[in-house]
């Protein structure tokens, strides 16, 4: 039998170029079609794979020394298990991928805490449902004028969606590490937090004015923002956004008090 070389190295390149995420060249009905990763902010570029993010984006998560979580980090976790993520680690989008699949929990140790980037940018993951749509856009911009790096995780249209799916896509991507916080948009802000309350590291409020904005962040230690798109005037909501992302957490004796509201997660009765 003759072996065809090239053919088998060209497959080769194709599988390792797609384990990057890079797009390679498919040759369907004699039309030629290039396969591109999709646009998430956080994907791996052609260079480094998992261990650096496209350029221009991903730059609030790039704090020197920070480490990066990757798939080979969980080979030894079993389905279903649970990862705890070192303080300071952030994970990447391929490691996400992977635990999501092997249904393996990731647990930040510093979900939020003390949330900052190196340059006091921060990347925050946002998502809504169809009653959030509309002011989910405000907050885009907002975060964007406000000099942070939104990571949008839907819903893109006002079509009807369950608020827990994408209120678990913005607590997932917090207490992963792989964002700093996490704000979500309902019509009124309360079933987004009750649902972001379940995952383990999460601590969500939902705010509806500035004093219960810096109250979350400095004596809760808030890492999640919910707001009601139905109940609150854009300049409100703007306002809340603004203080939520601007306050930081409080002084040791309020930590004390919210380390008491996560033993409940681990210990529950």
């Amino acid at each position: 039998m003759q072996l065809d070389l090239q053919a088998i190295a060209r497959r080769a390149a194709g599988r390792a170029l797609a384990d990057r995420g890079i797009g390679t060249p498919t040759r369907q009905a004699g039309v030629h079609v290039t396969l591109r990763p999709c646009g998430d902010a956080l994907r791996p570029n052609a260079k480094s794979g998992e261990q650096s993010w496209k350029s221009g984006r991903g730059d609030a998560l790039k704090e020197a020394g920070r480490s990066s979580i990757t798939v080979g980090d969980l080979a030894d976790i079993p389905t279903g298990g649970t990862f705890k993520i070192p303080r300071g680690a952030m994970v990447t989008a391929l490691a996400e991928d992977e635990a999501r699949a092997r249904q393996i929990r990731l647990v930040s140790e510093d979900a939020g805490e003390n949330a900052r980037g190196a340059d006091g940018r921060l990347l925050v993951a946002v998502g809504c449902d169809h009653g959030g749509f509309e002011m989910k856009q405000d907050v885009l911009a907002w975060l964007r004028e406000l000099g942070h790096e939104p990571l949008d995780v839907g819903t893109h249209d006002e079509n009807a969606v369950d608020y827990p799916d994408f209120a678990r896509a913005v607590a997932d991507a917090v207490a992963s590490g792989r964002c700093h916080l996490g704000i979500c948009v309902d019509g009124a802000g309360i079933g987004s937090a009750m649902a972001a309350n379940k995952v383990h590291g999460v601590r969500a409020a939902n705010c509806w004015d500035t004093k219960t904005a810096s109250n979350a962040r400095e004596h809760n230690y808030a890492n999640v923002l919910t707001l009601g798109g139905k109940m609150l005037k854009s300049t409100t909501a703007l306002d809340v956004v603004r203080t939520f992302l601007a306050t930081p957490e409080g002084e040791a004796r309020h930590g004390k008090r919210v380390a008491k509201i996560m033993a409940i997660e681990s210990n529950p009765r």
